[in-house]
């Protein structure tokens, strides 16, 4: 009994070191914001398209390659951290306003 006490421990011991080590490694698709940027523009050619803030602090953004369609949103963090969130291909720049709202209720 004794026996796998001490076993267990030590299983509990090298998860918990695991994890620990897992939780301290940058995640892959995030990075310093201007390497992250250089990477954007040199491998796909794209850039800024339009910035906006959410919620925490954290500046959202759109870059996008008009030649090639390819387009990536990323996350920036407080810290200057930069965070890639999603990425496709088809980008298209559309200028659109917004449909008057006269004597409707929402």
């Amino acid at each position: 009994m004794q026996r796998q006490l001490i076993t267990l421990s030590f299983g509990v011991g090298a998860l918990l070191l695991a994890t620990t080590h897992a939780y301290s490694q940058t995640p892959r698709n995030c990075g310093q914001r201007d390497a992250v940027i250089e990477r954007l523009a040199s491998a796909y050619g794209e850039t800024r398209q339009s910035i906006g803030l959410g919620g925490n602090n954290r500046v959202m953004e759109v870059f996008a390659s008009t030649e090639t369609g390819t387009w990536t949103i990323t996350m920036t963090l407080p810290d200057g951290m930069m965070c890639m969130v999603a990425s496709g291909q088809s980008f298209e720049n559309i200028a659109q306003t917004a449909p008057s709202v006269s004597g409707t209720a929402l």
